[in-house]
């Protein structure tokens, strides 16, 4: 009798499509309020991934049920400064009606894995998870230390994820200079010869803030020329249909150089509609990323149809390019003039760093090694991420969570958006970018 073969061994790309299913199954929904399920079911998951091929992660609980899961991997030179990896475990609400597939259903389906979360960002969080499980089971060592961060709360601003940790427990990090996380490393297709791989160095500050508007209540029957719902809604038009200079900064007048190449066209960013429009999906995040914005969101006022209130509010959603947050707000009471109060909900500031040394060198080395066509661009993100608060630590922090795309799926869309999926394939492509990243970082 012959013997029989050994089994294969698991491989990150094996397992990675399973993990990602399995955390888009764990409701985590964020509603900014803790009404929702919370991230202690996702924390535990990854703390018993994590378990299982021999590391010791601690959950931090900062809240009822508001967890997070960290864990440090011990390199090959510990006296080497280390790595942070880190990605959000919580999801903002999804409406099942509103999809084809159910958002917490992790269905696969055209190739693609969907659900709440496939790109924003439980996708980067079962990339990593795969790539630490095949590289412990197989016994290699990353490089330098790496600090694995699975957090609660990103979605709300991080109070409860990643600001708690490094407010509370800042020894977690000891020793970590640089950092990769969400929204960067994904992929533009420029031509069958170029594909563009856009790196997060910047993004943009945000003012979530209140407006409120007092009046003189009365009988909706009477003339009142104090009425605060008019007032309020007047400077929010006015607000919301405001369109703030152009203002050009170092990361994105770096992207529009490296595009201005890959398209063959000089671009000018004072007339910029005919070059987003050969951005496709994209064209959401970069025109974003040209100019401060500041959106209404939420609308309040009254509580009977025959009353006029004596109080209206407002919520807008502020962001601000880096080094203009005093220019933001200047224009911002001037647009909105002196009847209206403006109260910050949740600030946080803009960030931005160079698109150079070691820790990029080895992004372009890994992105090049799996597509050949591969160019690695610096761009700002018009959102924010939990690198905020990393950045108080004094850690450089860079948006790399690979992808490999489709030319036409509008992958800017699916954040916080109907319909949310990540290629199958490109889940794979992500590990293997990955496991070369961690070799080389």
């Amino acid at each position: 009798m012959s013997e029989s073969n050994p089994a294969r061994t698991i491989t990150g790309e094996d397992e990675v499509v399973d993990l990602c299913r399995d955390l888009i199954r764990i409701d985590t929904s964020n509603y900014g309020d803790h009404s929702g399920p919370g991230e202690r079911a996702a924390a535990e998951y990854v703390a018993e991934k994590l378990a299982e091929v021999g590391l010791e992660p601690q959950i931090f609980e900062s809240h009822k049920g508001r967890a997070s899961t960290v864990a440090r991997i011990e390199g090959e030179d510990p006296s080497r400064p280390a790595l942070l990896i880190h990605g959000h475990t919580d999801v903002v609400p999804a409406n099942a009606e509103d999809w084809t597939h159910h958002p917490f259903g992790g269905e696969i389906a055209d190739g693609c894995v969907w659900g709440r979360g496939a790109v924003d960002m439980k996708d980067m969080d079962a990339m990593t998870l795969a790539v630490v499980r095949d590289r412990l089971r197989s016994g290699r060592k990353p490089p330098r230390d790496v600090v694995l961060a699975f957090l609660a709360d990103e979605e709300a601003g991080g109070v409860y994820g990643a600001k708690h940790l490094v407010r509370e427990h800042p020894e977690l990090f000891e020793g970590v200079t640089e950092a990769i996380g969400e929204v960067g490393g994904f992929s533009f297709t420029v031509n069958e010869n170029l594909r563009l791989y856009l790196v997060e160095t910047a993004q943009k500050g945000m003012h979530w803030m209140r407006l409120t508007v007092e009046g003189t209540a009365g009988h909706g029957s009477m003339t009142n020329d104090d009425n605060a719902v008019t007032e309020l809604c007047e400077a929010v038009g006015r607000l919301g249909r405001h369109k703030f200079p152009i203002r050009v900064t170092k990361t994105v007048r770096s992207f529009l150089d490296e595009l201005s190449d890959a398209l063959g066209t000089p671009l000018d960013p004072e007339d910029m509609d005919a070059t987003l429009a050969e951005l496709g999906g994209i064209a959401k995040l970069i025109g974003a990323t040209l100019r401060n914005t500041a959106a209404p969101t939420m609308l309040g006022a009254g509580y009977k149809v025959n009353v006029i209130p004596g109080q209206a509010t407002a919520h807008v959603d502020g962001r601000f390019l880096p080094g203009l947050e005093e220019e933001f707000l200047a224009d911002l009471d001037r647009i909105l003039g002196p009847r209206v109060k403006r109260e910050d909900v949740h600030a946080d500031k803009a960030l931005e760093t160079s698109f150079d040394g070691a820790l990029v060198d080895a992004m372009q080395s890994a992105l090049r090694a799996e597509d050949p066509i591969a160019r690695a661009v610096p761009y700002c993100l018009s959102g924010g991420t939990d690198a905020k608060s990393f950045d108080d630590l004094g850690i450089r922090c860079f948006g790399f969570a690979p992808l490999r795309l489709p030319p036409e799926l509008d992958f800017a869309g699916m954040f916080h958006g109907v319909d949310e999926r990540v290629p199958v394939d490109g889940l794979k492509f992500g590990v293997r970018v990955l496991d070369r990243f961690l070799d080389q970082c």
